[in-house]
């Protein structure tokens, strides 16, 4: 045959053949990369687009919402996204049904549903909603055969947190624009974020170290084998040691005495597994493991959900959906680790109990718990396919899954109560006997073993040497991105999706800013909340903004209408926004003319706020463009070298007291001094506190603290 007619053949059968009557599908995805890995899930008649996120949104230009008419929000097609529609139009009038595959939650819902009416196909098209927890194929195979309508308790939840968001955000952040600067904004979950930062802040400023006292035996038995035990109290009642005379008292009592044991208590302690990851326990564990921010494990997370490339397997999606806040995992799921754990570390590994795991907290549990796909599928084993982040955050979700089922670690323990006269010690040791758990997931779970020898009641020992110790109080630790996660999950602000976002727009903001992990306030940021407390309380309100979550989630499982919970919202909202509209101009800040010339056009330079802080700037930008940084006195000599003491910021905003003469002295102060020398030990003092101001001694062992009053403070003076 000729490669004509054969060629003639082949059009033949394919113009005559089953293809031509074969139904087509579109599956319409938010991403690429999930549109890759469905592909290879689903035949040839299946053609399989991506809607690049949301294809409709409210208006960047507007509030885009009808206020009058009942909170009508006011919908447009989102700007760029116009050619995107036209070619998802033309794909769904040629398929015979279509499938809107979005995210399993409620901004998944909500862009189906705004697809559905941007795509305007009417009801003679047949459109339908299909959902998967995993991109596997056998999770999305299952999801067209349960394909169903838009759940619009789910679109309608959506819909009220966006427009509670713009209505709170464009309202407030247009009200700090005008009345303070330019590239500011408020919005409900970022204020109380905020807020919670500040406020710790605040507490930590208010701090005044309280002296505190310990003592330790270092005990030896006939053996010499030593061990240390602690100083517990008197005659078997606690006693505490607040100063060094009540320790000296007790050091009296102890001269000469010999150490009786008086009880042994010999026992077993289990440490459960960790439960397997929801979004917020990712996020925490990989900002403490792996110093990954929030946004970043977000971006990894969404990566290996959607597909990555695994070499001999193509696009494989290689966990579970991110976006959780249950610890619930599936049959099938649980199976397959228990039979890994059983192959792979033995059968004493495997927990004869299934693990379930309840928050402690209310959850929407939409979803399961964070896991890999297919638990066969080790870290190691595809580390070549993966980017060394990818690796990572797969092996953190990996380990802590098969981890979660095992069987707990067990330890042997020992307590051990002493006599030494009048007072009594106490010792305790423990000593891993079952590894458990620890075998898979050990980031910092696993306990310090401490050894006690073989002690029996009655035995007398001999102190080789008694030391006390001076201890201080600590002030509270500041946030860092994992503990404040932590924090709003506990308090019920914000959602798993919320809690990435929300601190990378506080800090791009500059209102934080981290150092060493640890979360800051700046100036601009303490300014900014102080107006929230006190124009918009509901706002930054804890209470109020956790119960706001709970109507959204009753409007998520269908108990209340969605416009009901703006309804009761705005009245208040914007009496309160009346209110600072007519007394914010008073917190204006204001370019302060200072005495400094500028040395290239001779005008008085002013203080302008910038990223870091203040700085000085000249009055004739933008001919004329000098800058140069600024430092305030703070009006006390420096307890060194006697220059003037400035107030300077770090680089990243926060604020301390340096030397003029940096670097040739080299003091430096995180609490302002008084210029004036500690009457106990010779060392400068400073001021602390604001709400509770007071004077204490630089030097924390000296303990010398000296009451003031405190001035009158009033945002709107």
């Amino acid at each position: 045959m000729s490669k004509v007619a054969e060629k003639e053949k082949k059009q033949t059968k394919k113009s005559t053949g089953k293809k031509s009557t074969a139904k087509k599908y579109l599956v319409i995805v938010e991403s690429p990369a999930k549109a890759n890995t469905i592909g290879k899930f689903l035949g040839n008649n299946y053609k399989i687009e991506a809607s690049m996120g949301h294809i409709r949104d409210l208006p960047k230009s507007q509030m885009g919402i009808d206020i009058a008419n009942d909170f009508e929000p006011k919908y447009i097609t989102i700007r760029g996204k116009g050619e995107l529609l036209s070619k998802l139009k033309k794909d769904a009038k040629a398929a015979d049904k279509v499938y809107l595959a979005t995210d399993p939650d409620r901004e998944g819902e909500a862009i189906s549903w705004h697809l559905l009416h941007a795509l305007n196909l009417g009801e003679e098209k047949d459109i339908r909603r299909i959902t998967f927890n995993e991109i596997t194929k056998s999770a999305v195979k299952r999801s067209i055969s349960e394909a169903r309508e838009i759940d619009m308790d789910l679109v309608d939840a959506q819909q009220a947190r966006r427009v509670l968001d713009r209505m709170v955000g464009y309202t407030i952040s247009d009200l700090l624009w005008k009345k303070v600067k330019k590239g500011l904004s408020g919005g409900r979950v970022q204020s109380v974020a905020l807020r919670i930062i500040c406020d710790r802040e605040e507490e930590i400023r208010e701090f005044i170290p309280t002296e505190y006292w310990s003592i330790h035996a270092k005990l030896a038995d006939a053996q010499q084998k030593t061990f240390e035990a602690r100083f517990y109290g008197k005659e078997d009642k606690k006693l505490e040691l607040p100063d060094e005379a009540t320790v000296k008292t007790v050091l009296e009592g102890l001269r000469g005495q010999s150490f009786v044991v008086k009880e042994v208590k010999k026992g077993t302690r289990q440490k459960k597994p960790v439960a397997p990851f929801t979004t917020s326990t990712m996020q925490q564990e990989a900002s403490k493991h792996l110093n990954m921010a929030t946004q970043k494990t977000m971006m990894i997370a969404q990566q290996l959900y959607e597909g990555v490339h695994v070499k001999g397997e193509g696009n494989v999606g290689l966990v579970s959906y991110i976006r959780t806040d249950s610890f619930r995992i599936s049959d099938e799921a649980y199976e397959a680790a228990i039979a890994y754990i059983h192959d792979t570390y033995g059968k004493e590994f495997v927990n004869p109990e299934r693990m379930v795991y309840k928050s402690k907290g209310k959850t929407q549990d939409a979803h399961e718990a964070i896991r890999p796909t297919n638990v066969l599928r080790t870290p190691d084993s595809i580390k070549e396919s993966l980017t060394k982040d990818q690796y990572k955050l797969y092996k953190l979700i990996w380990e802590r899954f098969v981890a979660s089922q095992m069987c707990p670690a067990v330890y042997d323990t020992l307590q051990v109560k002493l006599q030494a006269g009048m007072y009594t010690f106490r010792a305790s040791g423990s000593h891993l006997t079952f590894r458990g758990f620890l075998e898979v997931y050990n980031k910092g779970e696993e306990e310090a073993e401490v050894q006690i020898p073989v002690l029996q009641e009655g035995d007398v020992l001999q102190a080789a040497e008694i030391l006390p110790e001076q201890h201080f109080t600590q002030p509270p630790a500041r946030y860092t991105d994992a503990s404040l996660i932590k924090t709003l999950e506990e308090i019920g602000v914000g959602r798993p999706s919320t809690y990435a976002p929300t601190l990378t727009i506080i800090q791009t903001r500059n209102y934080v800013t981290k150092e060493s992990r640890n979360l800051y306030p700046t100036e601009l940021g303490e300014v900014v909340n102080d107006i929230m407390k006190t124009y918009f309380p509901d706002i930054v309100d804890i209470d109020f903004t956790a119960n706001m979550e709970e109507r959204l989630d009753e409007v998520e499982m269908g108990k209340e209408e969605w416009k009901q919970v703006i309804r009761d919202f705005y009245p208040g909202f914007h009496e309160a926004v009346e209110n600072a509209v007519e007394k914010l101009a008073k917190v204006e800040i204001k370019d302060e003319v200072t005495d400094v010339i500028c040395e290239k056009c001779g005008r008085n330079m002013v203080i302008k706020y910038g990223r870091y802080g203040k700085f000085l700037a000249c009055p004739g930008f933008p001919e004329c463009q000098n800058a140069k940084p600024f430092f305030e006195e703070a009006g006390v000599p420096c307890p060194e070298c006697g220059g003037k003491v400035l107030i300077k910021k770090t680089k990243k905003g926060r604020t301390y007291y340096g030397c003029e003469n940096n670097p040739e002295c080299g003091f430096m102060s995180w609490n302002k001094p008084t210029g004036e020398k500690c009457p106990l030990c010779g060392s400068y003092l400073v001021e602390k506190g604001k709400k509770n101001p007071k004077i204490v001694c630089s030097n924390e062992t000296c303990g010398y603290i000296q009451e003031i009053e405190s001035p009158a403070e009033d945002l709107d003076a």
